[in-house]
């Protein structure tokens, strides 16, 4: 097979592949054969006649156009991975010639991953939150605390966000009741909108012995399932509603009596230090992820060029198939994800395809960064990686390359090895500031990461086994 790639406008290029006719001669006998299958010959057995007669009965026409339909797919991949081009569609495929004899000529247009240039990242920006806890977010985390030892307290006033008010509610469709909406002494928190915008917009204000009758809509349907009025079509929710009582929330009081009752220290100094540390852990635990994530995204902004939509697609598809895949190891089906969630379909499509448009352009910057600064790969950074993929799915290494240099993979592990490396590049020059703009510096976020897991190495070795607990329960 003789090929030769030829580019084009529009960020295409042209393959032109030949295929002499001792290499499509394969692709003949096996299109004869499938033929033979369903052509019915008197004296012979299905499949079992020969070519000779089917040649003659039928002519060479129908089986050449079968072999050409099922083998100049393979044809051209063959050609894509001899010359590793970096198909991003599906070509578009022309005969040139040997439709009806001869050898095959045919030439083969598709759309290739742009290569692009992008300047300014060697001086990127990116915000994280500070690594050092702030008195004031300590004071946040201490009030989540105190808010769930909360106690209700009658008043006679008008309701607030973050009041509980006792309330007895009715929902109602065209007259009908509607199962889940209706209840007798109620306690519901203004201001959380677990029901529906109108609920809390009216209770707003509203003081105890208060009779509210309104309409509500349920937004969990897609825009275009909207009527003109802009309501679901089968109509807005009648609610009626009479406000029993007006609860304020009185936290207790910041002693260490308190802290004791509410967790295993005695003070709330202890206390304090104590969520201040966990708190502390957690940021850094997921510094390093947040770093990279914020470095890509901040070198995504310096992409000139739309992002390819077939790319866009085909990442679209790929985190679909990953989110089915999780849903299914959970026992759910994107159906009843996307009913839990509460997210219209539509909605949920724009935000897979926003992630998906942010992928692409972080894979076409990071390519542009390595080919700027000359990073690559060697074949041991490449076996290392084909050792990690095989210990992961129990398979030889051996067996996993074998399976990558046959579906012509192999160029794509190498491509993300590089991106990779593209990344850790940049994260070692790129500039970090908390909110308050505030310099972070790179070290301390690997101190405090490191630190965080010696933590929860401390803790795991310090949490006693089953077999250890379940002995000391039987002595």
């Amino acid at each position: 097979m003789k090929t030769t790639v030829e580019p084009l406008e529009g960020n295409k290029v042209r393959l032109s592949i030949e295929v002499d006719e001792s290499e499509f001669e394969p692709a003949l006998d096996a299109a004869f054969r499938r033929i033979a299958q369903e052509v019915r010959l008197p004296g012979f057995r299905p499949g079992k006649a020969p070519r000779k007669l089917l040649e003659a009965r039928l002519g060479k026409g129908v089986a050449r156009e079968e072999a050409l339909r099922e083998s100049l797919p393979s044809f051209y991949s063959d050609a894509v991975v001899e010359h590793e081009v970096d198909v991003i569609a599906a070509p578009e495929i022309e005969i040139t010639s040997g439709e009806e004899t001869g050898p095959v000529t045919f030439d083969a247009v598709v759309e290739v991953r742009p290569t692009i240039e992008i300047s300014g990242y060697e001086s990127l920006d990116v915000e994280l939150p500070s690594p050092t806890v702030s008195d004031e977010e300590l004071d946040e985390q201490v009030d989540r605390l105190r808010n769930q030892y909360a106690e209700l307290v009658a008043v006679e006033r008008p309701a607030a966000d973050g009041d509980v008010v006792r309330i007895d509610i009715e929902g109602s469709r065209d007259g009908e009741p509607i199962e889940g909406l209706s209840a007798a002494g109620y306690s519901y928190e203004v201001g959380l909108g677990q029901v529906v915008a109108e609920l809390d917009e009216n209770l707003r204000g509203a003081s105890a012995g208060d009779h509210l009758e309104f309409s509500g809509d349920d937004h969990t349907h897609d825009e275009d399932e909207l009527d003109e009025h802009g309501h679901p079509p089968h109509g807005p929710i009648d609610f009626v509603v009479d406000v029993v009582e007006v609860q304020e929330k009185v936290l207790p009081e910041l002693t260490d009596e308190w802290a004791a009752e509410a967790s295993e220290f005695s003070t709330v100094e202890e206390l304090r230090a104590d969520l201040r540390a966990r708190l502390e852990r957690s940021r850094a635990a997921q510094a390093e992820s947040a770093l990279r994530n914020a470095t890509a995204e901040a070198l995504a902004a310096l992409v000139e060029i739309e992002a390819p939509q077939p790319m866009v697609s085909s990442e679209m598809q790929q985190q679909l198939q990953n989110l089915s895949m999780s849903l299914q190891a959970q026992g759910l089906q994107l159906e009843q994800f996307l009913a839990m969630t509460g997210q219209p379909q539509a909605q949920f499509v724009e935000t897979l395809r926003e992630g998906a448009t942010q992928a692409v352009l972080v894979d076409l910057a990071l390519r542009a960064v390595a080919a700027a600064e000359g990073i690559d790969v060697d074949e041991s950074e490449v076996d290392e990686e084909l050792e990690r993929l095989a210990e992961r799915v129990g398979e030889t290494v051996e067996r996993v390359r074998e399976e990558f240099e046959r579906s012509g993979q192999l160029p794509e592990v190498r491509s993300d090895l590089r991106k990779q490396k593209a990344l850790d590049w940049l994260i070692e020059r790129v500039a970090i500031t908390d909110p308050q703009g505030n310099s972070i510096d790179r070290a301390d976020l690997i101190a405090a990461a490191e630190a965080a897991d010696e933590a929860e190495q401390t803790a795991a070795e310090d949490t006693p086994d089953e077999d250890d607990t379940e002995g000391a329960t039987d002595q």
